[in-house]
């Protein structure tokens, strides 16, 4: 059972809400709390942010506090949702430091941030996050198919509450296949308008294009 008495309140300790009342946010923050706070389940619109993810940042921290930030990357889809509150993925075979294992087995507190810089967003989720070693049949449902990586484990990651933040100060950057297939289509529409300029002056198509 969540001890917070808002959902929010994961991050937001009093030693938080003080600074955020002196330097004149917390009124605001405080109508947030007052309407429930963040929410805590996966709603549809996550869920499908979620998982045309094709990298996550995870953080986690170890027994003495010490933070640590590992990217975790794959095909859309890598990141499941298997329901309101779980996000699953496949960890898969890296350097071997398994410092991530480490701290999760020591704190099992973690973090997850996703941004998709090309349409400007970013989600922050917090909860808490254990691996699960030698289960084949969850590795089966959680495995990409056809990605070439060596799957070791899973990690499963349960959702305490999440906050999504605004587009400001993030550089809008697009993935290297998006933008090869819009300037593909570019290409293909400039060859159309070329052949149908040529068609209408009455020039013959050039061979191969016609």
């Amino acid at each position: 059972m969540n001890a917070h008495a808002f959902t929010s309140d994961v991050a937001f300790t009093p030693t938080v809400k003080a600074i955020q009342a002196r330097k004149g946010s917390r009124a605001a923050y405080a109508r947030v709390e007052e309407r429930g706070g963040w929410q805590a389940d996966i709603t549809p619109d996550l869920a499908a942010f979620i998982e045309a993810q094709t990298s996550v940042f995870l953080s986690t921290a170890n027994s003495e506090g010490q933070p640590y930030i590992q990217h975790r990357g794959g095909p859309a889809g890598f990141l499941k949702v298997l329901d309101e509150r779980t996000i699953g993925f496949t960890d898969f075979a890296g350097n071997r430091q398994f410092i991530t294992q480490g701290n999760l087995d020591d704190n099992p507190r973690a973090f997850l941030f996703l941004i998709d810089y090309a349409h400007r967003q970013r989600i922050k989720i917090w909860g808490k996050a254990r691996v699960i070693e030698n289960d084949a049949e969850l590795m089966g449902k959680l495995m990409p198919e056809g990605y070439k990586a060596r799957p070791e484990q899973i990690i499963l990651f349960t959702v305490s509450a999440w906050d999504a933040n605004c587009p400001q100060h993030i550089p809008q950057r697009f993935e290297a296949s998006d933008v090869a297939a819009a300037l593909a289509e570019r290409d293909k529409r400039i060859e159309w308008l070329e052949q149908e300029i040529a068609r209408l002056r009455g020039i013959p198509s050039t061979p191969g294009k016609g």
